[in-house]
């Protein structure tokens, strides 16, 4: 995981933590004043949301848990985790730009590129200059490595 992915974890676990999970004890006690449980939508609403709430505690304190920070700028020569690649579509002639990052952080609008994703494990390994095919659930396509740089 990169730095930035272990701090936006981090960051989101003590906004769950130190305001979620207080707002939703506050609403189910609320909740809870209006009566009949059973038949009380706020209620089990709330609990859902609760629910929903620990769930992800649990799952962002594991993942930080079992998590190795790796510092990209630390790292160079051909395409591994942490890497900024740019590539060029041979069809289309489009340029991409894709950081390689862990599944927990990647978010391909923001061109984080998750590490098991078919681009990225093609990619693994190159350099520049080299032409990388790849099979996606779109279909074939064709790649050029135009730079890899880490930062």
């Amino acid at each position: 995981m990169t730095r930035a992915g272990h701090t936006a974890l981090d960051t989101e676990l003590k906004q769950l933590k130190s305001v979620e999970r207080p707002a939703i004890i506050k609403a189910i006690a609320e909740a809870r004043e209006h009566g009949d449980l059973s038949e009380n939508a706020e209620y089990h609403s709330a609990k859902e949301k609760q629910s929903f709430i620990e769930g992800r505690i649990k799952e962002i304190e594991g993942v930080l848990s079992l998590a190795e920070v790796i510092d990209p700028a630390k790292l160079s020569g051909s395409i591994k985790f942490g890497a900024t690649v740019t590539v060029v579509d041979e069809d289309t002639d489009a340029e991409k730009t894709w950081q390689i990052v862990g599944e927990h952080e990647a978010d391909i609008e923001r061109g984080l590129l998750n590490i098991k994703s078919p681009i990225a494990r093609a990619l693994i390994g190159k350099d520049e200059g080299d032409s990388v095919e790849v099979r996606t659930p779109g279909g074939e396509k064709s790649y050029e490595v135009l730079s890899i740089k880490y930062v």
